[in-house]
């Protein structure tokens, strides 16, 4: 059949000239525009490690004389009195990073790994009895600053709250102008004690990459605020050769024996520290009686800190700082300790 002489169709004319004609823009409603997404980090890169030197300004291996042992420190801070961290069980002197490049303004800030943990060797790495763990702060505090060191905020988290406690009890540190205990009180510590095993071993306790471990820490719940994590978690590590994979630095299961030692008496010990004293606490206010009727006294600051997990520094380090350098500024503690308005100190040069 000749088709030739039969007329296009209506349809058919409209798409030539559709065709042919330059393409418009169409029009979109409202409900069709939507923004672009910005492009996504792979897990990878969002849990990837930080650096250090981000926020503190050095590091540095104490050795202590006549020993074999070896103090990893970070510092930060020119000025001011010496804030001196001690971290929890199982985590490192860099729990106090994103901390330190805030305080580091107003004071100096010295974070150690403390025995068995982060980048310090000792000859023995489980002794982490309540009385060794004491020695070493007072060591090191020697080590670095000599029979002169300057004011010094010991600040404690967990564990670390215990050691502070003990060596301020201790009173050995002379120029020791304050003391800043970290979601740690006597009753609930020991009550939780039965459950610590269990803890630990519940634990994923073999990762493939840094970046995993780090992931785990923060999916796990165990830090909330995923920079510190970042920063923080890769000391907590180290590799092991035989298994190929990162597993934890500290063997906190073989210290059970010392758990104990800890937190028995905290309470009253903290009450007995002759300096100005602030205790910190993670969501809701746990105070045994000893804590209660000191409170009532007057005896301490207490401040709980709400949306936040048991590492107050790494959950909320902003508000940490402010806590800490508020505490300094508060009680006039100065680089040589509590400034009274109107008294002259002998001049003396900082180390």
């Amino acid at each position: 059949m000749d088709t030739s002489n039969l007329t296009s169709l209506p349809e058919d004319t409209l798409e030539d000239n559709e065709q042919r004609a330059p393409q418009q823009p169409r029009p979109l409603s409202a409900f069709a525009s939507r923004p672009d997404r910005p492009s996504t980090q792979t897990s990878s890169q969002k849990y990837s490690a930080l650096d250090w030197k981000g926020f503190f300004d050095e590091e540095e291996d104490i050795r202590i004389p006549d020993s074999d042992d070896v103090f990893h420190v970070y510092t930060a801070g020119t000025e001011g009195p010496v804030v001196f961290c001690l971290h929890g069980g199982g985590y490192s002197g860099l729990s106090f990073a994103l901390s330190a490049s805030k305080i580091k303004d107003k004071a100096r800030v010295v974070a150690m790994d403390l025995r068995g943990h982060g980048k310090s060797t000792t000859e023995n790495e489980t002794d982490l009895s309540i009385e060794t763990m004491c020695n070493d702060v007072l060591a090191v505090v020697k080590a670095i600053y000599g029979d002169s060191p300057p004011a010094i905020v010991l600040v404690g988290h967990s564990m670390g709250g215990s050691v502070a406690v003990h060596v301020a009890a201790k009173r050995a540190l002379s120029s020791l102008a304050g003391l800043v205990v970290v979601d740690v009180v006597e009753g609930t510590a020991l009550a939780s004690l039965i459950h610590m095993q269990k803890i630990l071993s519940s634990r994923v306790h073999h990762f493939s990459s840094i970046e995993k471990a780090i992931e785990w820490s923060v999916r796990g719940g165990s830090l909330r605020n995923i920079d510190s994590a970042r920063v923080s978690v890769p000391t907590t590590l180290k590799y092991d050769d035989s298994k190929k994979c990162y597993i934890y630095r500290a063997r906190l299961e073989e210290t059970e024996q010392y758990w104990k030692s800890w937190y028995e008496g905290l309470s009253e010990k903290f009450l007995s520290c002759p300096v100005p004293k602030l205790l910190l606490l993670a969501g809701t206010d746990r105070l045994d009686r000893a804590l209660t009727i000191g409170q009532m006294q007057g005896k301490f600051q207490m401040v709980v800190v709400r949306h936040t997990g048991h590492a107050i520094q790494e959950d909320v380090p902003d508000e940490f700082a402010t806590l800490v350098t508020n505490f300094i500024s508060r009680n006039r503690i100065g680089p040589r300790g509590v400034e009274i308005p109107g008294l002259r100190r002998p001049s003396q040069t900082n180390p």
